[in-house]
């Protein structure tokens, strides 16, 4: 179905990818330099129309190359750039990432988000925007009450895509999808390739051309990485110790929202300041929480899984996985968010002694042995006895009585209803 192109992969710089001078005149008081290997193959071959599924993990400046593409279109054709992604703090750094280079161009952007009022929304909406960016519950919001007419979309971009299925929002893609001009083009990123993202670009784009950066399981080149075995009571003490050996940033994964919230009042008994980011807290939290991240307020941010991507955070020196992730693909999502730009990282997992079975999957998926380390008195240097079996044979119990399957966070009403979603008939354009 797809092919893969053949790229000159030597060019030196943004010049010969085919961008408007206008643009590179922008990327240079940026100070991009050197474009990223996804930028270095998407971007030409998006700048002449073709549908492209590009592979890539995160931190690789998937953004820059269709945020540069879509503007370039824009300036020359009537219509609408569509993006869609699965967080709001995603779609948020998105609508940043446009804003740069579309204001030069006097093009509006409006960024559609749950969470967020709608009247503003709307009024950004009524605006006529050039650029859309919208989580795909709000957006079949703003459609259903006939607030975006999606017949004007000439460009879209999925954005994370295999997160977006992972979340439970396959349904609500494709009534998005269904509803969108045929005569379009069509720009996918995934980190992964699970079968539903081929049963996407088959049904949904023509002749996809594959770009691949990295396959699957491939972690940043400049992170490395720790495990620590520890008991379950035994963790906020050696959090204690390893927050004191390192001095810098620290992104820190919990596995539930409640865990996420205790780890934040130890954090600040011991004397750092801290904040936390999940779907309880609210998006003016959540961006209070990210920003005052990225500006030195709090040392340490407290995140679930809805933070494992979307986090653009340069120079995070350590991500601390408190709690081994669910699903082994979120471990390689969770230790991108350091060791971005250029820059060294290192990444810590603690796993309790009934969990060899989990860091085995993380380290068959990354092809790689995860180095165990000792802090004194509080870790081991092995796991214990196997995991307790339930009454199938070969059917392990999850760890810390966590359900395994699909996460399910952000999702909307939409999501989840059982009734078909049905266009509504105007009765009249706005």
């Amino acid at each position: 179905m797809m092919s893969k192109p053949s790229i000159n992969t030597a060019q030196p710089n943004f010049y010969g990818l085919g961008i408007a001078p206008k643009i590179l005149d922008i990327l240079e008081r940026m100070k991009f330099k050197v474009p990223t290997p996804i930028q270095l193959k998407a971007i030409p071959l998006a700048l002449e129309g073709k549908d492209i599924v590009g592979i890539a993990q995160t931190g690789t400046g998937k953004t820059h190359s269709f945020a540069i593409p879509m503007v370039q279109l824009l300036v020359q054709k009537k219509g609408t750039g569509l993006v869609l992604a699965p967080t709001r703090e995603l779609a948020i750094q998105i609508d940043e990432a446009f804003q740069e280079i579309a204001r030069a161009f006097n093009m509006r952007t409006a960024c559609l988000i749950g969470g967020a009022p709608m009247p503003p929304q709307v009024q950004a909406l009524r605006r006529d925007p050039h650029i859309v960016i919208a989580t795909p519950g709000r957006l079949i919001d703003h459609m259903s009450q006939w607030n975006f007419l999606p017949d004007s979309v000439i460009m879209l971009v999925l954005d994370e895509a295999d997160r977006m299925l992972d979340m439970g929002f396959a349904p609500q893609i494709e009534k998005i999808l269904r509803f969108l001009p045929r005569e379009r083009q069509t720009m996918l990123f995934s980190a992964t390739m699970p079968k539903e993202i081929m049963n996407i670009a088959s049904k949904y784009m023509k002749l996809p051309l594959s770009v691949e950066i990295a396959p699957s399981g491939t972690t940043a080149e400049l992170v490395t990485q720790e495990l620590f075995i520890v008991k379950k009571e035994a963790k906020t003490q050696l959090l204690k110790k390893l927050l004191g050996q390192y001095h810098g940033t620290v992104l820190l994964f919990s596995r539930t929202k409640h865990n996420a919230k205790k780890i934040v009042r130890s954090i600040r008994d011991m004397g750092y300041s801290a904040s936390e980011i999940h779907s309880n807290r609210s998006l003016a939290q959540r961006r209070d929480a990210l920003e005052g991240f990225k500006a030195g307020k709090y040392r340490v941010l407290v995140a679930t899984d809805i933070a494992s991507r979307g986090i653009d955070v340069t120079g995070i020196e350590l991500v601390l996985n408190y709690d081994l992730p669910e699903d082994a693909e979120n471990y390689v999502h969770r230790i991108g968010r350091t060791a971005r730009a250029g820059h060294k990282g290192h990444a810590i997992s603690f796993a309790t002694p009934d969990q060899g079975n989990d860091v085995r999957d993380i380290e068959k998926l990354i092809k790689a042995t995860l180095p165990v380390s000792k802090h004194a008195e509080l870790t081991l240097d092995k796991f214990g006895e196997p995991v307790q079996k339930s009454g199938k044979t070969g059917v392990r119990q999850p760890s810390h009585g966590q359900p395994r399957g699909r996460l399910n966070y952000g999702q909307s009403k939409h999501a989840q209803a059982k009734k078909p979603f049905k266009y509504p008939k105007p009765r009249f354009y706005r």
